[in-house]
C-alpha cells in the first residue's frame, strides 16, 4: 500500500516575484486609477476656484476707510493682500500691501489702489457710508450728503437722506422700465413699420424698372401715407419719451467721498444703493439675490463689466439648439448610409478616415470656411434673390446666428457621424434578420428596429456635439457673434425668428471681458461669473440629453450604449 506525501514548496517558489504586478496588470490598474484621481482632483480644483471667485463677487463686502501717513484718505472694499516683491528678503520679513476697490473712477481716475501696510495710519468701517451702483463709471462710494428735487433740498444728513432717497430709487426703477418700454417696444415697432414701408417703396422701384409700364402710383401713395403716419407717431412718442426723461431727471443724490469731494448723481442713474457696514446677514442675502437675479436676467452695461448677460445666455442656448438641429439629422443620415447602404470597400474606408480627420481640423479653419461659403456665397445669393430691395445693405450676406450655427454644425457633425455609426453597428444582426424575415422592407427595418435601438448611442453623439459646440469661440468671431447685440434674434415682429441677426455668446463674452476690457481688474469677477453660467448651461443641456438617453436605454435593453 503506497502513501502519498505532500510536497513542500521550495524557497524559490515562495519568494515574491517583482515582475508579477506588471505581468498581471495590477500595476497598470493602480497607475490608471491614480491618473484618473489626479484628473478629477484638478477638475474639482478648477471648478472650485471658478465658483469661489464667481459667486463671491455678488456678496456685499464691508467698506473700509483707510487713512495714510501723508493725510490722504481712501474708502473701499479690500479685495486682496499680498507680500511686496523684495528679492533676497526672507518671507517672514517681507512687507505687505492690500488692494482696495475704491470706485469713483470719474473722480479719482482709477478703480483700484494698492496701499502698503506700513503707510496706513488707521482703518475703520464707518456705518453711514453707502455703495451706489450707477449707470456708468463704476460704483460710487461715499456718505449721502443731501437729496434735491427740482432744485429744492428734500433732506440733508446721512440718516435723513438715506430714509428719503428710498422712494426716489423705487420710482427711478419704474421710470427706467417705462423708458425701456417706449424705446424698445413702442418706438421699436414704429421703426420696424417705417422700414417695411421703405422696403416696399424700393420694391416698387425695382418692379417699375423691370416693367416700365406698370401702374404703381396707387401703391406708392399708400406706402407714403403709411410712412407719414408712422413718422407722426414717432414724433409723438419721442416727445413723450423726452417729457418722461425730463420729469425723472429732476431729483439728485449728492454723495460726499472720503476725501471731501461731492458728486451729484441723478437718481434715475442709480440702479442699487445700500450701506454694507450696516447690513445684517438677511440684508446681505437680499442684496446678493438681487445682484444675482440682475446678472442672469439683465442687460449688460459699462462695457459689459457690469449689469447682466441675458442676451449672451439667450444667444448661446439658441445657437446650440440650431447647431444640434442641423448637425444631428445630417450626421445620422451619413452614418446610416455608411453603415446600412454603402458597399464596404476602399472608398468607404477613405470616407471614414476623412470624417475622423475632419474632427481634428482647427476650429478657426471652419470659421474661415463659414465666412467664405455660408456668409459670402450662400448669404449673398439669398440677398440677391429674396432681399434685393434691401441692397446694398446685406441681410443674410453678413454674419448672423444662422451662419454661426451652420458653421458649428459642420464642426461637430463628424462627432455625430462616428457616434451614430458605432451605435448602429452595436445593434445585433439578428434583430435585422428577424425583421426582414417577418416581411419588413429594409427601410421599415431601419426605421422601426435599428434606429430606436441605436437611439441611446446617437444621443451620446449629440451630447458630445453640444459640449464641444457650446464652448467654441474662434469660428463665431468671424461668422456672427458681437460684443453687444441690442436686439435678440427672437421678438414679436414677423417672422419672429430673425436668423440674420447677430448675437452674443457666453464664450466670446468671457474673451471680450477678460482680454478686451479697458478695465481689467473690474472685469475679472465678470469672467468667473460668466464661466459659471457657461458651465451650468452645458451641464443642463447634457443632463437633458442624458435623461432621454437613459430612458431609451431602459426601453431597448439590447443596445450596447
Amino acid at each position: 500500500m503506497s502513501t502519498v506525501t505532500a510536497e513542500t514548496p521550495s524557497a524559490d517558489a515562495t519568494r515574491p516575484k517583482l515582475g508579477r504586478p506588471v505581468r498581471t496588470g495590477d500595476g497598470w490598474v493602480w497607475f490608471t486609477g491614480s491618473a484618473l484621481g489626479l484628473c478629477l482632483l484638478m477638475i474639482s480644483g478648477l471648478i472650485g476656484v471658478v465658483l469661489v471667485n464667481g459667486l463671491g463677487f455678488f456678496w456685499p463686502q464691508p467698506l473700509v476707510k483707510v487713512t495714510l501717513k501723508d493725510g490722504s484718505v481712501f474708502l473701499g472694499q479690500v479685495v486682496g493682500r499680498e507680500p511686496i516683491p523684495q528679492p533676497g528678503t526672507p518671507e517672514h520679513n517681507k512687507r505687505h500691501r492690500l488692494q482696495l476697490k475704491v470706485g469713483n473712477r470719474d473722480l479719482l481716475g482709477f478703480d483700484f489702489k494698492w496701499i502698503d501696510d506700513d503707510q496706513i495710519v488707521s482703518q475703520d468701517q464707518p456705518p453711514d457710508v453707502a455703495y451706489v451702483e450707477r449707470r456708468e463709471y463704476g460704483p460710487l462710494l461715499g456718505t449721502p450728503a443731501r437729496l434735491t428735487d427740482a432744485g429744492r433740498v428734500v433732506a440733508e444728513g446721512s440718516e435723513q437722506v438715506w430714509v428719503a432717497v428710498k422712494p426716489y430709487l423705487a420710482r427711478a426703477h419704474r421710470d427706467r422700465k417705462a423708458q425701456r418700454r417706449i424705446e424698445r417696444e413702442e418706438i421699436g415697432e414704429i421703426n420696424y413699420r417705417i422700414e417695411q414701408a421703405r422696403l416696399g417703396l424700393r420694391r416698387l422701384e425695382l418692379e417699375q424698372a423691370r416693367r416700365p409700364g406698370a401702374d404703381v402710383a396707387a401703391r406708392r401713395a399708400e406706402l407714403e401715407r403709411r410712412i407719414a403716419e408712422q413718422q407722426e407717431r414717432y414724433r409723438v412718442k419721442q416727445e413723450e419719451l423726452q417729457k418722461l426723461v425730463e420729469a425723472t431727471s429732476q431729483s439728485f443724490l449728492v454723495v460726499r467721498t472720503a476725501d471731501g469731494q461731492e458728486k451729484e448723481l441723478r437718481t434715475l442713474d442709480i440702479f442699487r444703493a445700500f450701506r454694507p457696514n450696516r447690513l445684517t446677514v438677511w440684508g446681505r442675502l437680499r442684496v446678493y439675490g438681487s445682484r444675482l437675479l440682475e446678472f442672469v436676467t439683465g442687460d449688460p452695461r459699462e462695457s459689459n463689466t457690469e449689469g447682466g448677460i441675458f442676451p449672451a445666455i439667450f444667444g448661446t442656448v439658441m445657437m446650440v439648439f440650431l447647431m444640434s438641429l442641423f448637425a444631428v439629422p445630417f450626421g445620422v443620415l451619413a452614418a446610416l448610409y455608411l453603415r446600412e447602404y454603402a458597399r464596404q470597400g476602399a472608398l468607404v474606408r477613405i470616407v471614414r478616415i476623412a470624417v475622423n480627420n475632419l474632427a481634428g481640423v482647427p476650429s478657426i479653419v471652419f470659421g474661415v470656411f463659414g465666412l467664405g461659403f455660408f456668409v459670402y456665397v450662400v448669404g449673398g445669393a439669398v440677398d440677391r434673390t429674396l432681399y434685393r430691395e434691401a441692397l446694398p445693405t446685406p441681410t443674410f450676406g453678413t454674419g448672423g446666428i444662422l451662419w454661426a450655427s451652420l458653421t458649428l454644425a459642420l464642426l461637430t457633425v463628424p462627432v455625430v457621424i462616428v457616434a451614430a455609426e458605432e451605435a448602429l453597428a452595436a445593434v445585433p444582426r439578428s434583430m435585422r434578420e428577424a425583421s426582414l424575415a417577418a416581411g419588413a422592407t429594409k427601410w421599415q427595418t431601419i426605421q422601426r428596429v435599428v434606429l430606436p435601438a441605436a437611439a441611446p448611442g446617437i444621443l451620446t453623439g449629440l451630447i458630445l456635439a453640444m459640449a464641444r459646440g457650446a464652448g467654441e469661440v474662434a469660428p463665431l468671431m468671424i461668422t456672427g457673434v458681437v460684443k453687444l447685440a441690442p436686439d435678440l434674434p427672437l421678438d414679436r415682429f414677423f417672422p419672429f425668428l430673425h436668423l440674420d441677426r447677430k448675437f452674443m455668446h457666453l464664450g466670446f463674452h468671457i474673451y471680450d471681458v477678460g482680454f478686451q476690457s479697458p478695465n481689467v481688474e473690474a472685469a475679472k469677477p465678470m469672467v468667473y461669473t460668466t464661466t459659471i453660467l457657461l458651465l451650468a448651461i452645458v451641464v443642463l443641456l447634457n443632463l437633458t440629453a442624458i435623461i432621454v438617453r437613459n430612458r431609451l436605454r431602459r426601453k431597448y435593453q439590447t443596445s450596447a450604449f
